[in-house]
């Protein structure tokens, strides 16, 4: 496999590149074990796969019954990781997450606590309809994306490795739904739009989810080789000239760095160091699932969009004749790149 001949490679990354042909093919296993269960979505499946082999959570937005469940099922099922999920609702509480303590009483009448985990103790989790709970459960999730475990009682409790959300939102503009908070939406590498199929693969649809037993999907993979491929995404060199559009796009799409003036008069922030480090990893991780062992500007404007637009915010325009803020960040990593 040839490498960009602008990339200096240490002795240990020339290493890795002996096992890459074989990361790859198993990574096309992947997909095609996903592709059994969910039709039509090659490029959600993607996006969802750069996600956890960067290391991050993803969030995927969408209407009711474009089989965003269905989706986290199988991506748990492809690569071989026990998940758990937990539907959230109005009245869900914190507890029904992280876990609780008990209290137990022995039979010579000694009292003790004892902590009984919650379903966030898994490698994969999927939070069905996030945005149905209230901010306080929501927030109960904070500490375990970021950091990899939970407080109860004072006591720290380690989450298994990996450890992933996979989190589905309904539409903000239906009933009984809590915008997320900004620090929330911030813990996710990417946000993933889900949208509705064309006309052949919802025919596909049709035919192949009514008749018939559903196609099992198979594990194409293991924890440890999981792991071994989200170090491998670490260890991969990343071009001059990729590093410098991300840095480019991250710093012209805040208003204080931007010399762009719809940036300026439009967006009321823009997109923190963190934005530049998801856009960074899941290049490589694209890169990867694309066959390539170094990312390319093609990566940076493909996941521009899924990497910033949940981290930034666009001010109200009345006329409604301005750019969206895809179109903004489209845009701008045209002109970064």
């Amino acid at each position: 496999m040839r490498l960009n001949e602008d990339l200096i490679m240490t002795e240990s990354q020339s290493n890795i590149v002996a096992d890459t042909d074989a990361i790859i093919a198993s990574l096309g296993d992947v997909k095609t074990e996903i592709g059994k269960a969910v039709f039509g979505q090659e490029h959600v499946i993607e996006l969802v796969l750069s996600a956890i082999l960067a290391g991050g959570h993803a969030l995927l937005v969408g209407a009711p019954g474009l089989a965003k469940t269905k989706l986290v099922e199988s991506t748990a099922q492809a690569i071989g990781l026990d998940w758990g999920r937990v539907q959230f609702t109005p009245d869900l509480m914190p507890s029904d997450i992280l876990g609780s303590e008990v209290l137990d009483e022995s039979s010579t009448g000694e009292r003790s606590f004892r902590f009984i985990k919650g379903p966030v103790f898994t490698s994969l989790l999927m939070a069905d309809e996030i945005n149905r709970a209230s901010p306080r459960t929501q927030s109960a999730l904070l500490q375990a994306m970021q950091e990899h475990h939970v407080t109860i009682a004072g006591a720290h409790y380690d989450l298994p490795a990996p450890f992933h959300v996979l989190a589905t939102q309904n539409p903000v503009e239906q009933e009984g739904t809590y915008p997320l908070p900004e620090a929330q939406l911030d813990r996710f590498l990417l946000k993933i739009d889900v949208n509705y199929p064309d006309a052949d693969t919802e025919r596909k649809i049709l035919i192949e989810t009514t008749s018939g037993a559903d196609k099992k999907v198979n594990a194409a993979l293991t924890v440890d080789r999981l792991l071994a491929i989200q170090k491998l995404v670490r260890d991969m060199p990343v071009p001059e000239k990729v590093v410098g559009a991300i840095l480019e796009l991250i710093r012209s799409a805040r208003p204080e760095q931007s010399d762009d003036p719809r940036v300026q008069q439009r967006i009321d922030w823009g997109p923190s160091p963190r934005a530049g480090q998801a856009l960074m990893l899941t290049c490589r991780a694209r890169a990867l699932l694309r066959g390539r062992f170094a990312p390319s500007i093609d990566d940076v404007e493909a996941l521009a969009e899924p990497a910033l637009a949940h981290r930034m915010a666009m001010s109200y325009d009345p006329t409604g004749e301005g750019e969206n803020l895809s179109e903004l960040i489209a845009d701008l990593a045209r002109k970064a790149g």
